[in-house]
């Protein structure tokens, strides 16, 4: 992988993503944000509990997706997600997402946030 990719994935960002519609199988594009913790790559949300996320649901049932840098380092990554449903792995996690955005609500967020890792094969190597 090239080292401008590496560094611009050793911190949070602005990102696309691209998963598969678990009903159309459709590729399915949206904007979100991914954190680096420790050399890990997390993507969450801000809590909501009325439903569940399509992005969420689609990687339930096709974990690969595609991840898109679109700043100054732009590339197209093909990597994997696995939900993170463990309430001690969703709290340590969050609680530093919730440090970055300036949250109090750790609680709601463990509760409520859609979080998931992502692993980038090339990264590793």
């Amino acid at each position: 992988m090239d080292e401008t990719i590496r560094r611009a994935l050793g911190h949070g960002q602005l990102i696309d993503i691209t998963t598969t519609g678990r009903r159309t199988g459709r590729s399915r594009r949206i904007e979100i944000v991914i954190h680096n913790f420790d050399g890990r790559l997390y993507i969450t949300g801000r809590p909501r509990a009325d439903r569940r996320r399509s992005w969420l649901s689609n990687l339930e049932a096709e974990p690969r997706l595609t991840l898109h840098l679109k700043g100054p380092v732009r590339a197209d990554l093909a990597a994997t997600a696995r939900e993170i449903t463990d309430p001690e792995e969703r709290r340590a996690i969050l609680t530093r997402v919730a440090g970055v955005w300036n949250r109090t609500d750790i609680d709601e967020m463990v509760a409520h946030s859609p979080l998931v890792e992502v692993t980038v094969p090339d990264l590793a190597a």
